[in-house]
């Protein structure tokens, strides 16, 4: 496992994070992959066409979305971690969760990342849990809960108060026990925001990369896109998804939580070339 979580801090290329929704109500592929099967067929997939993560959940996020208990999770989940971890025993594989027990179990099944979009506030076991086993946790910013988190969110200064929250979790996190390269942070375009909300975070996405702790972004097939668009097929955001992936390097964000592997690893690898060139030409 320490080889694996190694990448997270020793590549100089953004990495990224292959979604994996093992649910039947995910906005964008919702039932493609409640099956195991083909959930390993296509994790496979998105390994060979250059993920370096695969991020593997059995509750949906979506706006509207109600919570799903611990057992079912497992079961969604647990058979897919079981057997990718057989089959690319070098990928680095996270879990989706805000429950304790579910991010323990994945954990002991080969998982390496916990990714909370509570940010440990929904179980408060879930620091103790990422500290006993001294792994990496991404915690993300969102006004309420996925069943409401749309309903009216409301921000004076987003940028400010993203940062100041996710700094806030960071620290309890610490005094929890869990080091702090361990520590993540994603600003949750989507999660409870406004479409200028989520324009105000891209646009200062350097803010949040500041604070110090790798940034993981998650932006693709997002329905603020699509309203920019006129696009109403979540399908149909890829290049929207990859023009961000794009600005996302360039403000130096470490992961890139895509459906589309390819197409954002093309574009990640060009613009951090872009990137280095820009900082080495006088």
């Amino acid at each position: 496992m320490m080889n694996r979580i190694g990448k997270l801090h020793q590549n100089k290329l953004p990495l990224i994070m292959g979604i994996l929704n093992a649910t039947p109500d995910s906005f964008s592929d919702g039932g493609r992959y409640l099956d195991s099967g083909k959930a390993i067929e296509h994790a496979i997939r998105m390994a060979a066409e250059g993920a370096d993560i695969i991020d593997i959940g059995g509750e949906s996020t979506r706006p509207g979305a109600l919570p799903v208990n611990a057992g079912e999770q497992l079961a969604r989940s647990l058979p897919i971690i079981t057997a990718l971890r057989a089959a690319l025993p070098d990928i680095l594989i996270s879990i989706d969760t805000t429950l304790a027990d579910v991010a323990e179990a994945a954990l002991v099944a080969g998982v390496d990342i916990i990714n909370d979009i509570s940010a440990g506030i929904n179980d408060p076991a879930m620091f103790n849990i990422a500290a006993r086993h001294r792994c990496p946790i991404v915690l993300m910013h969102m006004q309420g809960q996925p069943e409401t988190m749309q309903d009216n969110p409301h921000y004076r200064h987003v940028v400010q108060e993203v940062c100041d929250y996710l700094t806030a979790r960071a620290k309890c996190a610490l005094q929890a026990g869990i080091a702090r390269e361990n520590i993540l942070f994603d600003p949750g375009i989507g999660f409870g925001k406004r479409r200028q909300d989520n324009l105000d975070l891209l646009a200062h996405l350097d803010t949040l990369v500041a604070l110090g702790y790798p940034v993981l972004l998650g932006t693709s097939r997002k329905r603020f896109m699509g309203a920019l668009c006129d696009e109403t097929e979540a399908q149909n955001l890829l290049g929207a998804t990859v023009a961000t992936t794009a600005l996302g390097v360039d403000a130096g964000v470490k992961i890139l939580r895509v459906h589309d592997v390819r197409e954002n690893k093309q574009a990640a690898i060009v613009a951090y070339a872009i990137g280095v060139r820009k900082h080495e030409t006088p």
